[in-house]
């Protein structure tokens, strides 16, 4: 890899943070909205709609969290390969990674917009939790393993990032 200016290890350091980030609350929000169904997408038995608002209240900094870093790293990826000027045909790990982000960012901006759709309701104060659970089962069935495939994916790229395999060696005749 060649040597980066320094606009672009910003941008990389940026990067890594919001993805780290990310990554982490997107595995928190998952286990939390799974602990709230069972099996069947029906409410657990120790909650009902009336003890869902703490619940509610206390996912709504996840979800805040998720929204902000997933776009900040979208956007601090996309500054770091304009300004980082790497050959992805020579730097087989960035591309991978680029694809990667390039297939899963629309899915992920999709189940935003639900997020968006929560956070607003939440914020409002006063909020039907029945609306709110049939957001939360809409983004749980809406793309189904989606999710589970994302998280994998982007533990694939935290190892493409550390290793980076598939880097062609140049000919130095």
């Amino acid at each position: 890899m060649e040597k980066l200016n320094r606009v672009a290890k910003i941008f990389l350091f940026f990067t890594s943070v919001f993805f780290v980030v990310w990554l982490g609350g997107y595995i928190a929000r998952q286990i939390l909205v799974y602990n709230i169904f069972d099996n069947e997408l029906l409410l657990r038995d120790k909650f009902t709609l009336e003890n869902l608002t703490s619940v509610f209240n206390s996912s709504y900094g996840i979800l805040v969290l998720n929204a902000v870093s997933f776009i900040s790293f979208l956007v601090f990826f996309i500054l770091f390969l304009i300004f980082s000027k790497l050959n992805l045909r020579i730097e087989g790990w960035l591309f991978i990674i680029t694809a990667i982000v390039l297939i899963t960012a629309p899915f992920e901006i999709y189940l935003l917009l639900i997020d968006l759709k929560i956070i607003t309701s939440v914020m409002s104060g006063t909020f039907d939790n029945s609306n709110i659970l049939c957001l939360y089962k809409e983004r749980i069935t809406e793309l189904s393993s989606f999710s589970l495939i994302e998280i994998f994916s982007y533990f694939g790229i935290l190892f493409m990032y550390l290793f980076k395999p598939l880097r062609k060696i140049k000919n130095e005749n």
